[in-house]
C-alpha cells in the first residue's frame, strides 16, 4: 500500500488503496485489506462441505470446455475492466502480447519457479515502482485517526471475496483483478463512491487470501493443484487425506490471525516512518532487492543468466506499457491465462 504510490495528479487513474493513500487514509485502508483476508478465510472454511460436494461434479463436466471458458470470461472481463472501445483493444493486445511472452518463456526447460519469478518481477513488481519513480512520487501526511465499521454490504463484500476466492483456485489464470469482477458483481455496488471503493478492496483482498488456502484444498477435492505452492505441497504429499486437508486449515487460520495482529500494528509504525524515509531512495532499494533475489535463484538453479536478463527487460517493458497508455496491469495476466487456454485446447481438441 505504501509503494509504488504515484503523484496526486494521476489518482483517477491508480488503484483503489493508493486513492486513499494519498488521501491520508493509509491507517484504514491496511485494516480494510487485513479484515477483509481473515474474513475471506472463515467464508472458504464454512463454505467448504458444498464445495467438496460440488466442485468435483463441476470439474468432470466442464474439464473439456475449461479452454472455452478461460477463452469467453477473458474477453468479458477485458471488456469490463475498460471504459472504452480504445482501451479495450489496447488491454486485449496487452493480454495477448503477455500471453506470447508467457508461452514462450514457460516452454524452456529453465525450472518453471525461477522463469515466473522472472516474469512477475518484471510485470508487476519492477516496472510499477520504476514508474513511480519516474512521477516523483511522495508519500503525503496521512490521517493519525480512523474508523473501519462493519455494515450488511460490507459482510456481502468479503463473503463474496471469499466465493470468488474458490472460483479463482478452480479457474486456472484467473487472477485478482479478474476475480474482482466477479467478486463485485456478487456483492452489488453501492451508490456512495467512498463505500464502493472499501467494498472493493475487502472483496479484493478477501479472494486474494481464500484463492492461497483452495489451492491447496482443490488437491484434496478434485486431486488437481492449482498455485505454484500447490504443486510444491502436491511433492511433498502423495497421497492427500483429511488429516493434511485439516492441517492446511489450522495452518491457514493460524497464519491469517497473526498476520491479521502484525499487519496492523506495523501498518501503524509505517505509515509515520514512511514519512521520514526518502522514498526515492527506498523504492530503488526494493528495486535491487528484487534483482538480487532474483539473481540468487538464477544461479542457484544454473538457468542461463543471459536468457533471464533478456526475460527480465523484455517483461518490465511490457509491464511499463499499461502505465503510460493508461490501462490496468491486470490485462498482463494472459501471461498465465493464454498458455493455459492452449494447454486446455490441445488436450481435449
Amino acid at each position: 500500500m505504501l509503494l509504488g504510490v504515484p503523484q496526486e495528479g494521476t489518482a483517477t487513474s491508480i488503484l483503489p488503496g493508493h486513492r486513499m493513500v494519498l488521501e491520508g487514509r493509509s491507517k484504514e485502508v491496511i485494516r480494510i485489506v487485513s479484515v477483509g483476508g481473515f474474513g475471506a478465510i472463515l467464508v472458504t472454511i464454512i463454505m467448504l462441505p458444498i464445495f467438496s460436494i460440488a466442485l468435483p461434479f463441476l470439474h468432470g463436466i466442464l474439464k473439456p470446455y475449461t479452454w472455452i471458458i478461460l477463452l469467453v470470461a477473458s474477453i468479458y472481463l477485458t471488456y469490463n475492466l475498460t471504459g472504452n472501445f480504445r482501451d479495450f483493444l489496447w488491454s486485449l493486445l496487452l493480454f495477448i502480447l503477455s500471453g506470447v511472452l508467457g508461452w514462450i518463456t514457460f516452454q524452456t526447460p529453465i525450472s518453471s519457479g525461477v522463469m515466473m519469478m522472472c516474469t512477475f518481477c518484471g510485470l508487476f513488481g519492477i516496472s510499477t515502482i520504476l514508474f513511480s519513480l519516474n512521477d516523483s512520487s511522495t508519500l503525503p501526511a496521512q490521517n493519525p485517526f480512523y474508523t473501519l465499521n462493519l455494515d450488511y454490504n460490507k459482510f456481502k463484500s468479503i463473503f463474496a471475496g471469499g466465493i470468488t476466492g474458490a472460483i479463482l483456485g478452480f479457474l486456472p489464470g484467473f487472477g485478482p483483478a479478474q476475480g474482482t469482477i466477479i467478486a463485485q458483481a456478487a456483492s452489488g455496488t453501492n451508490d456512495n463512491e467512498d463505500d464502493d471503493t472499501v467494498n472493493f478492496l475487502l472483496a479484493t483482498s478477501g479472494l486474494n487470501i481464500s484463492d492461497c488456502l483452495f489451492s491447496l484444498i482443490a488437491i484434496y477435492i478434485i486431486g488437481n493443484p492449482r498455485s505454484g505452492i500447490a504443486v510444491y505441497m502436491s511433492y511433498l504429499i502423495s497421497e492427500m487425506n483429511i488429516n493434511h486437508l485439516a492441517i492446511f486449515i489450522f495452518a491457514s487460520l493460524l497464519a491469517v490471525s497473526v498476520s491479521l495482529a502484525l499487519s496492523l500494528k506495523l501498518g501503524d509504525s509505517f505509515s509515520k516512518i514512511m514519512r521520514m524515509v526518502d522514498y526515492k531512495k527506498l523504492s530503488i532499494g526494493v528495486i535491487l532487492l528484487q534483482i538480487v533475489i532474483l539473481y540468487v535463484f538464477i544461479f542457484y538453479y544454473e538457468a542461463p543468466v543471459v536468457y533471464m536478463t533478456i526475460a527480465l527487460i523484455t517483461s518490465t517493458a511490457l509491464g511499463m506499457l499499461p502505465h503510460y497508455i493508461g490501462v490496468g496491469k491486470s490485462h498482463l495476466m494472459g501471461v498465465l491465462i493464454i498458455p493455459a487456454i492452449v494447454i486446455y485446447m490441445k488436450m481435449f481438441i
